[in-house]
């Protein structure tokens, strides 16, 4: 195959050991794996497996009629305002055990792992209170032990202000938010924390707050930030060095700089974009300019982004956004796995895990250009499959 435009495209092999990359290049393989098992893929294209760094897999209920409403004029923020939004689906949340999460959230998985995708982040945050937020958890881990699939979890307690503490946010971060992150790490259920800086949900000073504890416990954080105004969250996220700030359709070019020094992601969410009929940007030539790296996720929620398709977010991100492909695909491998941290996986190099995607396609750029269609031949995961 011709050079991928920025990709890294061979024409080569590889050799797989265990559940790791053993060796890749060009020519014949080295005489060590000469007489190793081979199978011939017939020419076809190996990229890393697709990795989801950003979703709300875990939730009960939907949020069809307010898809309607906002059909009919009303806003994100008129939604939530009026009692709809994030606590509609926290209601419906909290009616369901942990195994009735993981039960209802399979089919959402499994749409995910059909198109490749190896590594799928999953939020808390549709609880907002101890027992809710605790299930979603485990209900995530548990995921990951009925699938062939890799699962990181981020507590997102700070997502929005429950009914019984309106008005009193710093209240429900003392009393509910912190003592339950703290027993979920207790549980080993944590791997991240995040945060939803905005007007219609917490301020900087309240999201620093939660960074704090985090910081206490060593976990990293990530931030929803900048998705409906500029309140600071971008600037505060790159202050404490977080792995990610998510969304950014109203970040700047000084917050781009500021991403870009403290090594943060920027993960740009269209299908939320899409969903929401936003107008506003998000500042990808500042990115390009400032060095940052741009990841790509589903935001799979059943509000803003009902979306469980890796590979049209990587088609959004072109035609909405205006990367190229070559970004939309890197943007849901190495950038999506540092996104979350990872070094183990995101690139196909010796030492890394063997989560790989085989396609039939005959050039990298149909992953993003092809509209509804899945090209995926074979997924490997773990060196299986």
């Amino acid at each position: 195959m011709p050079p991928g435009g920025g990709i890294g495209l061979i024409d080569g092999a590889l050799a797989l050991s265990g559940d790791r990359i053993a060796w890749v290049g060009t020519g014949d393989l080295p005489r060590d794996y000469a007489n190793w098992p081979a199978e011939d893929l017939g020419g076809r294209l190996v990229t890393p497996a697709p990795i989801d760094c950003h979703t709300h897999l875990v939730f009960g209920g939907n949020r069809a009629r307010e898809f309607e409403m906002r059909l009919e004029g009303a806003s994100y923020e008129d939604i939530a305002r009026a009692g709809g939004g994030i606590l509609s689906t926290v209601s419906a949340t909290r009616a369901l055990t942990a195994e009735a999460l993981a039960q209802a959230a399979l089919p959402r998985l499994d749409a995910l792992i059909a198109e490749g995708v190896a590594t799928v982040e999953i939020k808390s945050g549709y609880g907002l209170d101890r027992d809710t937020e605790l299930n979603m958890l485990r209900a995530a881990r548990a995921l990951g032990r009925m699938r062939p699939v890799r699962v990181v979890t981020s507590f997102l307690g700070a997502h929005a202000v429950p009914p019984d503490y309106a008005g009193r946010a710093a209240d429900y971060l003392s009393e509910i938010c912190f003592p339950t992150l703290r027993a979920a790490h207790d549980e080993g259920l944590v791997d991240a924390v995040d945060g939803f800086c905005e007007g219609i949900a917490f301020s900087p000073d309240q999201i620093a707050r939660v960074f704090a504890v985090a910081a206490e416990l060593g976990l990293p954080v990530k931030l929803h930030a900048e998705q409906l105004s500029n309140t600071g969250g971008t600037a505060l996220a790159a202050r404490a060095g977080a792995l990610s700030a998510d969304h950014l359709e109203h970040a700047t070019a000084a917050d781009a700089a500021a991403l870009a020094a403290a090594g943060t992601v920027a993960v740009l969410l269209p299908g939320a974009f899409y969903t929401l009929r936003e107008t506003r940007l998000p500042p990808v030539a500042a990115f390009r300019e400032a060095g940052v790296a741009i990841a790509l996720a589903t935001d799979c929620n059943p509000g803003s982004s009902p979306l469980a398709s890796i590979l049209l977010v990587m088609n959004m991100g072109c035609t909405l956004f205006r990367l190229t492909p070559a970004e939309a695909l890197a943007g849901v491998t190495r950038h999506a796995a540092a996104a979350l941290g990872l070094t183990d996986c995101g690139a196909i190099a010796p030492g890394l895990r063997a989560d790989l995607a085989v396609w039939d396609v005959g050039e990298p750029a149909e992953l993003a250009y092809r509209v509804g269609f899945n090209p995926l031949h074979r997924r490997i995961f773990g060196g299986r499959g």
